[in-house]
């Protein structure tokens, strides 16, 4: 999953980035609105954690603007205010849910896999493919009930193609849901990835069919009636 996080503070946004990634999230962190805004506008993110009080473009009109688009993108806002008049406008102008500072990281956790598990991400936390399991509060991978040892950009990969099981998704698409806005990954890159998945998801098990199928020319996709 990949989250944006709007943060003036560069230590606590540092902070957020490091704890973050290192639940499997693939983190992109920005530090004033109008950066928060131009992101959230065109890039593929699952949430946006937003803090109030941006320069440039504060939070409240960062939601607004967002919201008049009708941009579906949950956003938790952050805030070092914790009076009711100040969640009350944070929720009225779009926020999905509000934190006051300072909080503790599991609480960020709890309500980050909150919302994400709301209607649009419906699949929830535990994701089934045939004979395939994987949680993302664990971490946990199996199939036929032997465990899969993966990396983080590995699981950050199956998660993705799991929550578009049986759909056809691109390289372009992998790219945009699984690295950071400024990473430097070129096509072949996604490639080398599915056979790193391939090598422990499919080969291992040799009787039973593999799961992840290549159309050539368009992308790949975890398909439950794939063959080989």
């Amino acid at each position: 999953m990949r989250l944006l996080a709007a943060e003036d503070d560069t230590k606590i946004a540092g902070a957020l980035k490091k704890g973050l990634e290192q639940e499997m999230f693939s983190v992109d962190v920005v530090h004033n609105g109008e950066e928060a805004f131009d992101l959230a506008s065109v890039e593929p993110y699952d949430l946006l954690i937003l803090d109030l009080m941006l320069p440039k473009l504060d939070g409240i009109n960062v939601c607004k603007k967002l919201k008049a688009q009708n941009n579906p993108l949950p956003i938790l806002m952050l805030t070092a205010k914790g009076e009711l008049n100040d969640k009350i406008l944070g929720l009225n102008s779009g926020a999905d849910d509000y934190l006051t500072k300072p909080f503790a990281f599991e609480e960020l956790l709890a309500r980050i896999r909150a919302l994400l598990r709301r209607p649009q991400n419906i699949l929830g936390t535990k994701l089934t493919a045939n004979n395939l399991e994987l949680d993302t509060i664990s971490y946990d991978v199996k199939r036929a009930e032997q465990k899969i040892e993966l990396s983080k950009r590995e699981f950050s990969l199956l998660e993705f193609l799991m929550r578009n099981k049986n759909r056809l998704v691109t390289k372009e698409q992998i790219i945009g849901h699984v690295w950071e806005y400024h990473s430097d990954i070129l096509p072949n890159t996604v490639e080398q990835y599915i056979g790193y998945l391939r090598n422990k998801v499919d080969r291992p098990f040799t009787k039973l069919k593999p799961l992840i199928k290549t159309v050539r020319g368009f992308g790949y996709k975890i398909a439950e009636d794939a063959e080989e």
